[in-house]
Order: C-alpha cells, then sequence, then structure tokens
C-alpha cells in the first residue's frame, strides 16, 4: 500500500521556514549539470525550476560550446562550461570539475538531457566517487550507470533522490519494462533497497518509495504533462527544494505533488494537452505559497 501525496499531508511535513531579511545563501545553491549540444535546454529547465522551487543560487554546467548561450537564456545563472567530446557530449574529463564546484553546492542535480554513452556513464562514475557533501538529484542520462556505481552510492546515503520512469527503472534493475509497469510500485521499492535512495518512480501515478520501504503515491498530474521536458522540470524543482533543506523524502513528496497541481492548474487555464514544460515552474510559487505555514515574525 502507498499513502496518497494530499496537501494535507504536506502541510504536516513543511518546508524549511525562510525569514525576511534572509540572503540568497539561506535558501541554498543548486547546480544542475547536464544536457549536451543536441539537449542544452533540458538544464535551462531544470535550473529555472530549482530557482521557482526556492533556491537561492543557480550554477549550469554544460558543454562549453552552449554555455554563452545558455548565460544569455538564463541571467540568473553562473554557468559553468565544461569540456566536451567531438560528438558534443560532456566528456568523462570534466568529472574533477564537476566535482570541485559541486560540492559548494547544497544540492546538485546531474543528468537533464545528458548523453554520451560511455562518456557519460564515466562521468557520473567518476562525480560520484569524488563528490562531497550536497544532495543529489540523478536523473535521465546519469541513470544508466548506477547499477555499477553501488559502491560509489554508499558514500551518498541519506541524500540521494532518483527520478526513473518506467523504461529507466527497467534498465536499473534488470527486468523487463513490463515488468515495472506490472508493478511499478514493486520495482520502486526494489529500487530504493538496492541503491539506498529515495525513488520518484514517474508515471500517469508517481510512486514515491524510501530505502526502508515507506510508499507514497500521487496521481495529481495529468496526460497534459506526458510532454517534452517535464522530467526536467520536476528533477530541478526536486533540487530546489532540497537547496533549501527540505530532506531527500520532503523534497520528493513536495516536489512531486506542486509539479502535479502545476499540470492540473495549466490544464484548466489552458487545455488538457498543448501547455509546454517551461510553463510549469511559474505555477510553482504560487502552490508553494498555499500550502506554507505562515513565516515566523522576526
Amino acid at each position: 500500500m502507498a499513502t496518497p501525496v494530499t496537501a494535507a499531508l504536506l502541510r504536516r511535513m513543511p518546508l524549511p521556514c525562510h525569514r525576511e531579511g534572509d540572503d540568497k545563501n539561506a535558501r541554498g545553491s543548486v547546480l544542475v549539470a547536464g544536457g549536451c549540444a543536441e539537449l542544452p535546454g533540458a538544464v535551462l529547465l531544470a535550473g529555472v525550476a530549482a530557482l521557482q522551487a526556492g533556491a537561492g543560487r543557480l550554477q549550469l554546467a554544460v558543454c562549453r560550446s552552449v554555455a554563452p548561450p545558455l548565460g544569455v537564456a538564463v541571467p540568473e545563472a553562473r554557468v559553468i562550461a565544461l569540456p566536451e567530446t567531438e560528438e558534443g557530449h560532456i566528456a568523462a574529463a570534466a568529472a574533477p570539475l564537476l566535482a570541485r564546484q559541486g560540492s559548494r553546492a547544497k544540492a546538485l542535480a546531474l543528468g537533464p538531457g545528458m548523453m554520451g554513452g560511455a562518456e557519460g556513464e564515466a562521468l557520473t562514475a567518476g562525480l560520484l566517487e569524488a563528490l562531497e557533501g550536497p544532495a543529489l538529484v540523478l536523473d535521465a542520462g546519469a541513470l544508466a550507470v548506477l547499477p555499477a556505481c553501488r559502491g560509489a552510492l554508499r558514500r551518498h546515503a541519506g541524500r540521494i533522490v532518483i527520478t526513473p520512469h518506467d523504461g529507466e527503472m527497467a534498465a536499473l534493475l534488470g527486468i523487463p519494462r513490463a515488468a515495472v509497469q506490472d508493478d511499478p510500485l514493486g520495482a520502486a521499492r526494489q529500487a530504493a533497497s538496492r541503491f539506498q535512495a529515495v525513488v520518484v518512480m514517474k508515471g500517469g501515478c508517481t510512486r514515491i518509495v524510501t530505502p526502508q520501504g515507506e510508499a507514497w503515491q500521487c496521481d495529481r498530474g495529468n496526460v497534459g504533462l506526458a510532454t517534452s521536458g517535464s522530467g526536467d522540470t520536476l528533477a530541478g524543482m526536486v533540487a530546489g527544494l532540497l537547496a533549501r533543506g527540505a530532506t531527500p523524502l520532503q523534497a520528493a513528496l513536495w516536489g512531486v505533488y506542486a509539479h502535479g497541481e502545476a499540470g492540473r492548474r495549466l490544464a484548466l487555464a489552458q487545455g488538457p494537452v498543448g501547455f509546454l514544460a517551461r510553463m510549469l515552474p511559474g505555477e510553482v510559487p504560487r502552490i508553494l505559497a498555499e500550502l506554507a505555514p505562515e513565516p515566523p515574525e522576526g
């Protein structure tokens, strides 16, 4: 069984409060790393979502060739240019630089838009080995290497969220996709235990599972969320909440709910399909504010 994620449940586990007068550092720094020459926009989507979930500072780490235009597109961010392969993917040699930058952040989201096969897998493995400190959201291109990195993952136990869809989950567990579709909650529980991470098993009904097997489900979304870039925005929202000081479970529950509620509101305003992933983050500040208690005075 899984507990439904509702507004009432979230109000019983409130996000960290931020007082008037706090500077941007009080809400934490996020580093989003990923993308490639073909998919630079995935990092943009995740980064903007992290800021609109309340993070104070944003860094985007991408291939050198796409760094300048990304910096113009997201003027709120510091953009880090990484070494890249001839094919336009982040080179494995970028791992030490990413580890240095990531160790200074409160949260790191790795994988949106990231491709590169063996090179990308080597980058992820090298980063997980060298990184110290931040909470992690591992998404998309960062997921494939996890079965071979369980030793490195243990170094980060207690501060990891992974966000697979059913195809990525099948690859993580080495089982057919149909088996995941038949029992998504069981697959999520298996992955959470194996990788010692909070699992966000994305789907029409998203399951959130802890390494201890506790489970929640959220069916707040709609068919309109099944669109390009939607998963990138979810990864960014979770990372932004982690930067603010939320636990991995809090960040996953709040992020999944806010993502689904944003889709619900856009569907009511725009129609059930056709709204864009880039429109989701703009709904999030209002959703979070409606769920938050009044901030303390002083």
